[in-house]
């Protein structure tokens, strides 16, 4: 088993494109780390340079005590597990599983037995003596992962190997990911642009965006606590809220409002407890309000009377479960120095309610916000204000 060290990893490509920069982490023996974000944010890129299929342009990588940066990939301890299952057509599971032990010149009955546990760990005994075209997808994942734990390396690497399941297959085997990763007890280091994966499995996740790492956490604390705009909106489904508005403090006051398209919002005095918004009194700021923390129904209505607003619901979506309700704040009108009073654009609003909501589309209702939950995040830097 192993931990890892990342130590300001960068990679160049000729025409100077940086994929990655500046990457450093620590990942702790037998951790399940995450690195998630959208398309081409430098997540697999840096998978590759710890197996050793991409070369690091700066910046040192230790497996355990080692520095491997010069290391070939098959001397690196380490096995991969790639999107698209990477399995010879022509060989039956049985000979997949045992391939890279075979090329290791290991001994046929401890093959045998490695073979043997694997498939018993990943429920895929009975199919031994199929070939790959006779498997379905999910039956073909656990065959790639078979294959990498025959191995018995120190680290997993896993580039989105649930991507081409569907929907079912897919919790179902993150559930199994889950079981193996305990049932091994290794490392394991799993890409993937799925927020929802990312939430279930880790230990900690790692957001990257544009090659950089943006925050490090465990999931509860990520979602929670996001340090910017951009984790706040890539983790939580759906999306969190964002609402552009201006911060007030009546004279003589202590009392701090956040105020959007005529709503003025009392903010609890928790949230400046040590100054954190002063600076930004009569500044725009943004508003981050997670779905959930948005109600339509009469308790809570009560419970919150200094933050509720008028919205026109535009689409109910019913999710089983709960609602999700589209909704537009009432359009205000906005003087344009001729005294003609044009219409201003509705913000967007998302909030998740119960499915006992009587809400529907076309409906003028008020919703209330927790604000006690209410992120503020400083609209230029865009890093997190107070949560």
């Amino acid at each position: 088993m192993a931990s890892l060290s990342l130590r300001h990893i960068y990679k160049k490509y000729p025409g100077g494109v940086t994929a990655v920069s500046d990457f450093n982490l620590e990942i702790r023996d037998k951790e399940f780390i995450v690195f998630v974000g959208p398309s081409g944010c430098g997540k697999t890129t840096t998978l590759r340079m710890i197996a050793g299929l991409e070369e690091i342009t700066e910046g040192e990588l230790f497996i355990g005590d080692r520095l491997v940066n010069d290391v070939a990939p098959k001397d690196r301890k380490i096995a991969m597990v790639f999107q698209n299952y990477a399995l010879y057509p022509h060989m039956t599971v049985f000979d997949n599983m045992a391939f890279g032990l075979k090329l290791n010149k290991t001994p046929k009955e401890e093959i045998k037995r490695r073979v043997e546990e694997a498939a018993r760990i990943l429920d895929i005994t009975h199919l031994l003596d199929r070939k790959p075209k006779a498997l379905s997808g999910g039956q073909k994942q656990r065959v790639a992962l078979g294959r990498a734990i025959v191995r018995n390396p120190m680290v997993f690497l896993l580039d989105e190997p649930l991507s081409n399941l569907d929907a079912k297959l897919r919790a179902t085997m993150r559930t199994e990911l889950t079981k193996l990763h305990k049932s091994v007890g290794t490392t394991f280091i799993y890409v993937t642009h799925d927020q929802v994966e990312a939430m279930t499995m880790a230990t900690r996740i790692v957001v990257m965006k544009d090659g950089l790492i943006q925050q490090v956490d465990t999931p509860q604390h990520l979602y929670d606590f996001p340090c910017n705009i951009f984790v706040a909106g890539f983790i939580g489904t759906p999306q969190m809220n964002f609402i552009n508005g201006t911060l007030t403090q009546p004279k003589g006051s202590k009392d701090i409002y956040f105020n959007f398209d005529g709503n003025s919002l009392k903010l609890p005095a928790e949230k400046n407890a040590e100054g954190e918004l002063d600076a930004y009194i009569g500044k725009e700021v943004v508003a981050g309000v997670r779905p959930e923390c948005i109600h339509d129904d009469p308790s809570h209505l009560g419970m919150f009377p200094e933050s509720c607003i008028d919205v026109d619901v535009d689409v109910t979506e019913l999710m089983g479960a709960e609602i999700y309700l589209y909704l537009n704040s009432f359009d205000k009108v906005v003087e344009d120095g001729s005294n003609k009073s044009i219409p201003k654009d509705p913000t967007k609003i998302t909030a998740r309610v119960s499915s006992r909501s009587t809400s529907r589309a076309g409906d003028k209702i008020q919703v209330a916000i927790d604000v006690s939950r209410i992120h503020i995040f400083d609209k230029d830097t865009e890093r997190c204000i107070v949560h």
